[in-house]
C-alpha cells in the first residue's frame, strides 16, 4: 500500500513540474480595444498571426490572450466596419489597440428591404437596436427585447401570461378595420403574425437569444419597397450568424420567480357581511345567504410562479462554411394557477461561399414546438365577484365538492346551478382542461451570385416558407356550473386544428458602382416578389357525453400577392443622396380591375457635416438633413374572408346554427360584399435630422411626419336592400396622423474602468379621422368596443376625433363632487337624455411616449435599466363600472362581491351608470421595465463566465385606479395581471 501511495505522489510531482515547464514557455497578453474616439469596441476579434490563438473583446473592450508563445508576436484586430489593425507585442505585455473606421464603416449597419446601404446613404427614417442593447433578463419574445428602445414604436403586452403576444404600433395605427400591425421580416422572409387558434404568441418562433439586430423602417420612403404590406411600418429581424474562426459554444440559463405585485381591492368576508347587512338588513332572505368564512378568492387563484430558460449555441466555421446552430427551451408557469407555457426552439444558419466567393448561399431554418396549458381566465373576474363568506369547498359531491350557487342557495345538491351567478373561480381553474400544441417552421435559401463578367452586378434568389400548425382542446367537466346544459349531459368538449402554409419567391438584381470620376456612387435594385398564403381549420364541440355533438366547423382560405419593385440610390460627393423607389403590387383579395396598385416613394439627404464649414469641426461629428415622401398600401383584412368582392354564401358556425330538439344543423347565409373594394393607401411626408456631437459621444435624430390615409377599409351599415348583409366591408373614410420623434444616445463616461451610456427617446403622435362616408357626411359614427355583460359599445370612430375614442355620457356631480346616479348632461338641449347626448371623451392611445435606458460598467461589474413613460392615455375601468350596491344581491338568489369603487359612488345599478365618463380614468404611467446587474469573472483561457440578477416590471407610478394602467385598447375588463419577475442568470462562452 505504501508503494502505491509513493508512486502516486511521485506521479503528481511529475505533472506539477511538467505544467510549470509548459507555462514557462507561454504567457499572456492583455489589453483594450478602442475606436478613434477612445471609446471601447466590444466584440473585436484579436488573434495572433500564424496561430489558432484568438479571443474577443468584452463589453468594455478588454481582452486577454493566453498561452502566447515566447518572443515577439503580431496581434491582428478585426471588426466589421473597421480597418484591420496589426501590432507587435510579447507575452506579458499590456497593449492598447486603437482601430480606425474603414471607408465602408457605415456601409454595413443600415439594413433595408432587399439589400443594405451605407449608413451615410440611408435616406429614410429608420431605427436600429442591436443585441447588446436589448432589454436584459428573462426576455421571452422579440417584443420584450426592444420595448421602450425606439422612438415612435409602442409595444403593449396584451396580458401578463407567459409567452403572451404584444401589440406593436409604429407611429400609431392608420386603419380602422384593416390591420395596424407592422410587417415583420425575419432573415428576408416576411412572416404571418396573425394569431392562430391555440397560439398565445405566433412570434414566439423567434428566440430573442438568436437575434443579432432589429431594424425598424418607419417612413414611406423606407418602407415603400414592400408596398402592399408596409403601411404600418416594417421590422427587419436579422439573426446571428456563424463567423470564420474557431468553434465557440455559448450557454445561457435564467431562473425566475414571478409574483403578483397588486390585487384588486374588494371587500373581505367581514366587510362583505357588514355591507350586505347595511344595504339589505331588512330583507332576511338576503342576509340568510351569507356564510361564515373569510375567503380571499384572489389569493386562492394566484401563486408565485417559477420559470426557467435555457439556450445553447454552437458557432464557427468549417473551412468555407460558417455555421451557427442553437437550441432553446423555456418552461414558465403563470401567476394564475394551472397556467403553463413551454417552448422549444431550434435555429440553424449556414453561409457557404462557392466559386471563389462569387456565389454566397444563406440557409436559414427556425423551428418552434410550443405547448400551452391555458388557465380559465374567467376565474380572474369571478375571484373578484365571488362571495367571500363562502368556502372554496362545501362537500357538495355533485359539483365535485366545490361551493356552487344553485337555484335553492348553495347547499342544495339537486338544484340547478344559477348560470348567471359568478362561478367558483377555483373550480373553474381545476375543472377546465384547455391545452394546445403549436408547431412552426420558418426558413429560406438565399443565393447571391456576383457576376463573373461584371462583379458589380449581383443576382439574388430567395425561396422561403412559413408553415404553422396548432391543435388543441378546451374541455370542461360535466359538473361545471358555467357550461351547464339542463337538457343534455352537460360539460363541454371542444377540439380544434388550424394550419398555415405560406410560400415566398423573390428575385432581384442589384448593381453597385463607385464612379470616382464624378465622385458618385450608384446602387440600383430591381426585382419581383410572389407570395402564397394558405390557411385551413376545423373544430367541433359537444357535451361531455356526446349526446348532442354539433356539426364540424371547417374552412379553407387562401390568397396571393405579387409585386414588381425597383429602387435607385444615388450619392454625390458623400454629401447628397437621392433614393427613388417604386413598387407595383397585385392582390387576389380584390377584383381584377381593382387588383393592382402603384406605390412610389422618394427621399433626399444632405450631409452638412461634409460641407467645408463643418468638415473640420471638432464639435459636430455628424449632421444630416432628410426629407422623404411615399405611398404605401393596405390589404390585410382582420377576417378569414379573403374574397370580400365576391357575392357568396357562408356555412354557419357554432354561433349561428339551427337547433331542432337536441340536434344542430348548419345553414347557408349570404355574406356582405363590395365588388369595388380596393387598396387602402397611406401617403407619408417625413422631415428628419440626424446629429452627432463630440466625436459621437452625443448622437441621435429628430423626425417630423405627416400621414394621410384614404379609402379606409371599414365595416359600415349597408343601405337597405343593397346587399346580402346588414354590414359590408368597403372603402369609406380618411384619416390623418402626425407626430414628432426625438432620440438621444449619450456616452457619459468612457474610462479604463468605468463606462456609462444613456439612451432617451420621445415620441408625440395623434391620429384624427377626417371622413367616414362616401358623400362627405361628417355626422357618421361607427361604434364598437362592447362592454362585458351588456350590448353597449363604449368606443367610436367620429369625424374630427382621434380613432377609437371613448363615446360616453357626461356625468353630473353634486356640490360635494360626488357623481349623481343616472344624471347626465343634456348636451343637445332637447330635454331628453338618450344616445344623441353621447360625446367623445378621451382616448386609449398615449399622446406622448418616452423611453429611457442606461448601461454602466465598472471594472467587471455592469448595471442596466430600462423604463417607459406614457402620457395622455385613458382607460375605461369596466371592473369599477360593474361594481354597485345593487350588484351585491341578485333576484336569482345569489350574492356577489364588489370592488370598493361601489363605496365611492354608492350607485344602486350598473345598467344606467356604466356609460358614464366617470369611469374613463387617466392611465398615464411610468413603468420601470427592467433592472439588471451582472459580474464577469476573469477569463480562464477561452472560458468566459458572467452571472447576473435582475427584476422585471420593477414598479409602476400612476394615478389609475385599476390593477394596471397599461391596457391594450383601453378596455380594462379583468385581464391577466402582469407579474413582477425576479431572476438569476448564468452565461458561459468557451
Amino acid at each position: 500500500m505504501k508503494k502505491i501511495y509513493s508512486f502516486r505522489y511521485r506521479l503528481l510531482l511529475f505533472f506539477v513540474f511538467l505544467s510549470n515547464w509548459v507555462f514557462a514557455q507561454t504567457g499572456v497578453i492583455t489589453g483594450r480595444v478602442v475606436d478613434d474616439g477612445n471609446l471601447p469596441l466590444p466584440g473585436v476579434t484579436i488573434s495572433i498571426k500564424g496561430t489558432n490563438l484568438s479571443t474577443a473583446a468584452d463589453v468594455n473592450g478588454y481582452f486577454k490572450l493566453s498561452n502566447v508563445p515566447a518572443g515577439p508576436q503580431t496581434l491582428v484586430a478585426s471588426f466589421i466596419g473597421y480597418k484591420n489593425l496589426e501590432q507587435t507585442a510579447e507575452a506579458g505585455a499590456a497593449v492598447n489597440l486603437q482601430m480606425e473606421p474603414s471607408s465602408l464603416a457605415l456601409n454595413e449597419v443600415a439594413v433595408i428591404g432587399y439589400g443594405t446601404v451605407r449608413k451615410s446613404d440611408a435616406t429614410g427614417s429608420i431605427g436600429v437596436v442591436t443585441a447588446k442593447d436589448f432589454n436584459r433578463g428573462a426576455v421571452n419574445s422579440l417584443q420584450e427585447a426592444i420595448t421602450g428602445k425606439l422612438a415612435g414604436v409602442v409595444i403593449t403586452s396584451n396580458s401578463g401570461a407567459p409567452g403572451n403576444a404584444s401589440t406593436i404600433r409604429i407611429r400609431g395605427g392608420a386603419s380602422i378595420n384593416g390591420s395596424n400591425d407592422p410587417l415583420i421580416v425575419i432573415d428576408n422572409v416576411p412572416v404571418d403574425n396573425f394569431l392562430m387558434g391555440g397560439a398565445s404568441n405566433i412570434l414566439a418562433t423567434i428566440n430573442p437569444n438568436d437575434i443579432e439586430n432589429i431594424t425598424v423602417l418607419k417612413d414611406a420612403s423606407a418602407t415603400a419597397i414592400y408596398g402592399a404590406r408596409a403601411s404600418n411600418g416594417v421590422m427587419l429581424i436579422t439573426t446571428k450568424r456563424g463567423t470564420k474562426g474557431p468553434a465557440q459554444i455559448n450557454y445561457n440559463v435564467i431562473a425566475s420567480l414571478s409574483t403578483l405585485p397588486k390585487h384588486v381591492d374588494v371587500y373581505n368576508g367581514d366587510e362583505f357581511r357588514s355591507v350586505v347587512n347595511k344595504v339589505y338588513g331588512n330583507i332576511p332572505a338576503v342576509t340568510a345567504l351569507l356564510g361564515t368564512e373569510n375567503t380571499d378568492w384572489q389569493k386562492e387563484i394566484y401563486q408565485n410562479a417559477f420559470g426557467q430558460d435555457h439556450n445553447i449555441s454552437f458557432s464557427g466555421s468549417a473551412k468555407n462554411l460558417p455555421y451557427r446552430v442553437s437550441l432553446g427551451y423555456n418552461n414558465s408557469d403563470g401567476v394564475l394557477k394551472t397556467y403553463n407555457f413551454k417552448r422549444t426552439t431550434v435555429a440553424v444558419g449556414l453561409d457557404p461561399s462557392l466559386l471563389k466567393n462569387h456565389l454566397n448561399i444563406h440557409i436559414n431554418l427556425k423551428g418552434l414546438y410550443n405547448t400551452n396549458n391555458f388557465a380559465e381566465q374567467a376565474a380572474i373576474g369571478n375571484a373578484i365577484n365571488y362571495d367571500p363568506t363562502k368556502p372554496v369547498r362545501n362537500g357538495n359531491t355533485r359539483w365535485r365538492g366545490y361551493t356552487t350557487w344553485t337555484d335553492n342557495g348553495n347547499t342544495d345538491i339537486n338544484g340547478a346551478p344559477v348560470t348567471l351567478a359568478p362561478a367558483n373561480p377555483v373550480a373553474q381553474l381545476e375543472l377546465t382542461d384547455n391545452k394546445s400544441t403549436v408547431r412552426r417552421s420558418i426558413g429560406n435559401v438565399q443565393l447571391d451570385y456576383k457576376m463573373h463578367f461584371l462583379p458589380d452586378l449581383h443576382a439574388n434568389v430567395n425561396l422561403g416558407y412559413d408553415y404553422a400548425q396548432s391543435f388543441g382542446h378546451n374541455n370542461a367537466r360535466d359538473s361545471t356550473q358555467w357550461v351547464y346544459i339542463p337538457v343534455v349531459a352537460g360539460g363541454r368538449l371542444n377540439n380544434y386544428e388550424e394550419n398555415k402554409k405560406n410560400k415566398l419567391f423573390d428575385f432581384y438584381l442589384n448593381y453597385i458602382k463607385d464612379i470616382k470620376s464624378i465622385q458618385s456612387r450608384l446602387n440600383v435594385t430591381a426585382g419581383y416578389s410572389w407570395s402564397h398564403f394558405y390557411n385551413d381549420g376545423k373544430s367541433q364541440s359537444s357535451d361531455v357525453a356526446r349526446t348532442a355533438p354539433q356539426p364540424l366547423d371547417s374552412y379553407i382560405t387562401e390568397y396571393y400577392l405579387a409585386g414588381f419593385f425597383g429602387r435607385l440610390d444615388y450619392s454625390f460627393k458623400d454629401k447628397y443622396q437621392l433614393t427613388a423607389t417604386v413598387r407595383r403590387d397585385g392582390t387576389s383579395r380584390f377584383a381584377e380591375d381593382r387588383r393592382w396598385g402603384w406605390f412610389p416613394a422618394a427621399a433626399f439627404t444632405w450631409r452638412l457635416k461634409e460641407e467645408n464649414f463643418l468638415k473640420n469641426s471638432n464639435t459636430v461629428s455628424d449632421l444630416k438633413l432628410r426629407v422623404g415622401y411615399g405611398v404605401t398600401g393596405q390589404q390585410d383584412l382582420l377576417t378569414k374572408n379573403n374574397y370580400p368582392y365576391l357575392a357568396k354564401y357562408t356555412i354557419s358556425d357554432q354561433t349561428s346554427r339551427y337547433q331542432l330538439g337536441d340536434a344542430f344543423y348548419n345553414t347557408l347565409r349570404p355574406d356582405g360584399y363590395d365588388a369595388n373594394i380596393k387598396w387602402e393607401t397611406t401617403t407619408t411626408t417625413n422631415f428628419g435630422l440626424d446629429y452627432g456631437f463630440l466625436n459621437g459621444r452625443l448622437s441621435g435624430a429628430v423626425d417630423v411626419y405627416f400621414r394621410k390615409s384614404k379609402d379606409l377599409l371599414s365595416t359600415v351599415p349597408a343601405a337597405a336592400g343593397t346587399n346580402f348583409s346588414a354590414f359590408v366591408l368597403t372603402n369609406v373614410g380618411d384619416s390623418e396622423n402626425k407626430g414628432i420623434e426625438f432620440s438621444l444616445n449619450a456616452v457619459l463616461a468612457a474610462k479604463k474602468d468605468f463606462n456609462w451610456n444613456l439612451g432617451y427617446n420621445l415620441s408625440y403622435n395623434r391620429t384624427k379621422i377626417t371622413n367616414l362616408s362616401l358623400n362627405g357626411n361628417t355626422g357618421t359614427i361607427l361604434q364598437f368596443g362592447g362592454i362585458s355583460g351588456t350590448f353597449n359599445t363604449i368606443k367610436a370612430h367620429v369625424v374630427g376625433s382621434r380613432t377609437g375614442s371613448f363615446y360616453v355620457y357626461q356625468q353630473i356631480y353634486d356640490t360635494n363632487g360626488k357623481p349623481i346616479e343616472g344624471a347626465y348632461a343634456d348636451r343637445n338641449g332637447d330635454d331628453v337624455i338618450n344616445s344623441s347626448d353621447l360625446y367623445i371623451y378621451q382616448n386609449p392611445d398615449p399622446v406622448i411616449q418616452m423611453g429611457i435606458n442606461s448601461r454602466a460598467s465598472y471594472k467587471r461589474w455592469d448595471f442596466s435599466f430600462s423604463g417607459r413613460l406614457s402620457l395622455g392615455n385613458y382607460n375605461y375601468n369596466n371592473v369599477a363600472a360593474g361594481s354597485t350596491y345593487r350588484g351585491l344581491y341578485s333576484s336569482l338568489g345569489y350574492l356577489a362581491n364588489q370592488t370598493k369603487a361601489a363605496e365611492e359612488t354608492q350607485f344602486t345599478t350598473a345598467l344606467q351608470t356604466n356609460m358614464s365618463d366617470f369611469y374613463i380614468q387617466n392611465a398615464s404611467f411610468f413603468r420601470m421595465d427592467n433592472i439588471n446587474i451582472g459580474y464577469s469573472f476573469p477569463d480562464v483561457k477561452r472560458l468566459k463566465i458572467r452571472v447576473n440578477g435582475g427584476v422585471q416590471n420593477v414598479f409602476v407610478i400612476t394615478k389609475y385606479k385599476g390593477l394596471d394602467p397599461e391596457i391594450s385598447g383601453g378596455l380594462d375588463n379583468n385581464f391577466f395581471p402582469r407579474a413582477r419577475m425576479f431572476q438569476l442568470g448564468l452565461n458561459c462562452t468557451f
